[in-house]
């Protein structure tokens, strides 16, 4: 019984250390407060980074080049920056989904970036065009994709799995985009902020997931 109860207490102590806890996700003043000055988007993700690995000690290390990101119950991730004529890669801790165990990393390439989502209880990595946000019911993600050039002007859902991130659907506006996020008004319904070229005004709609339009992935 003794025995018993010490190994619970330790296992217990090991998952303290290993999953944090709380949303962590920066909001938009503080990552222009973070990134004010920075060279570049990858400087920004950088800068970003060093607040979350304050808020989140025992999520992630970095050392030099290289981010290391905790698995669950035990091991680690890396992730490399390298450097080539393009500009190369570079990796910065983003955000923690706490509630799905999910590390969202930022990536760069030269002026392009995207996330990298590590589910750190199989330590398969998924990647994703946007910042993704996560359903009350856990079950999927949204993002949304909008520049003035070079994104896929659509919003995406992604289902969750036990060991995977899939594309599920995207809808796509009959005009282009040139700002967008997106936000989960309710598990199946999402708010979508977004501006046209040109304007300086934004302008919000709903979508529910299960409106026409909405373009199926079909599933493996």
């Amino acid at each position: 019984m003794y025995r018993t109860a010490g190994i619970a207490a330790a296992a217990l102590l090991v998952a303290l250390r290993v999953a944090p806890t709380g949303a962590v996700a920066l909001t938009p003043q503080e990552i222009a407060t973070a990134c004010d000055g920075a060279e570049g988007i990858a400087h920004c993700g950088r800068r970003v980074e060093e607040v979350q690995l304050k808020r989140l000690p025992g999520l992630a290390t970095r050392e030099g080049d290289v981010l290391r990101v905790s698995l669950y119950p035990d091991g680690q991730t890396s992730f490399t920056d390298t450097v080539a004529p393009n500009g190369g890669r570079s990796y910065a801790l983003w955000d923690y989904l706490d509630r799905v165990n999910m590390a969202v990393i930022y990536a760069t390439q030269g002026d392009d970036a995207s996330f990298v989502l590590l589910q750190r209880t199989t330590g398969r990595t998924f990647e994703v065009p946007a910042e993704p946000k996560l359903a009350p019911d856990r079950q999927r993600l949204a993002t949304a994709d909008f520049c003035t050039q070079g994104c896929s002007n659509a919003v995406a859902v992604w289902r969750i799995t036990r060991d995977a991130v899939r594309k599920e659907a995207t809808w796509t506006p009959p005009e282009r985009w040139s700002d967008g996020s997106v936000r989960w008004k309710s598990a199946d319904t999402l708010e979508i902020e977004y501006s046209r070229p040109g304007e300086s005004a934004s302008h919000t709609i709903e979508r529910r997931l299960d409106e026409p339009g909405w373009g199926r992935i079909a599933q493996p």
